[in-house]
């Protein structure tokens, strides 16, 4: 294996992310999720010390920079110094909302509701993140005019998918490729697209 750097690792902070999300959606267990969670954890620490040999931040400054982050982002649940607000917002929406307007105001470069969704994510999670901005915003989330009917469960509803996949498989087509371009599409129906 050749030198560390962030580049080479970034493989393994995925695999690792993706294998906490199958433990907790396998129901793997406390153990198993305290063990991937350490593998997630040793990922950031890895990470953190490549940038220290650079001179450029530690693992202290991470956690620094996070709880300041967290303070920032949630005044309706913290204090400017850190301690618990006495009282909450009453919703989840109303949460969601705070958080908007907290992280909108953090960041004026993002210009646009969907700026800072990554490129790099699988494209159904993408798309999922897209709708999801989309409707907070209360723009038209145009679908190019398909109309499926959702099943009501989501074990038929990934049988659904997966035959989807299959069935462009078969026909030659790329699920994967095709999601993408559908999102290209609705980015530029939207004003953005990265």
């Amino acid at each position: 294996m050749g030198a560390l750097t962030h580049e080479s690792l970034v493989e393994y902070l995925l695999e690792e992310a993706y294998e906490v999300a199958e433990t907790i959606e396998t129901a793997g267990g406390d153990a198993e999720l305290k063990s991937e969670l350490g593998d997630v954890l040793l990922q950031v620490v890895l990470h953190a010390r490549l940038a220290e040999e650079r001179g450029a931040f530690d693992l202290d400054d991470v956690a620094r920079a996070l709880m300041a982050k967290m303070i920032r982002r949630n005044p309706h649940v913290f204090r400017p110094d850190g301690s618990l607000q006495d009282s909450f917002p009453a919703t989840v929406e109303e949460i969601v909302l705070k958080w908007d307007a907290v992280k909108k105001a953090e960041k004026p470069e993002h210009g646009h509701v969907f700026d800072g969704v990554p490129a790099a994510l699988p494209a159904l999670a993408r798309a999922q993140k897209l709708l999801d901005r989309a409707e907070r915003a209360n723009l038209a989330a145009d679908t190019g005019g398909a109309a499926v009917e959702i099943p009501a469960t989501e074990t038929e509803l990934g049988d659904l998918l997966f035959g989807i996949v299959a069935g462009a498989r078969a026909g030659g087509l790329d699920a994967e490729r095709a999601l993408r371009g559908a999102l290209r599409r609705f980015q530029d129906s939207n004003g953005s697209r990265p």
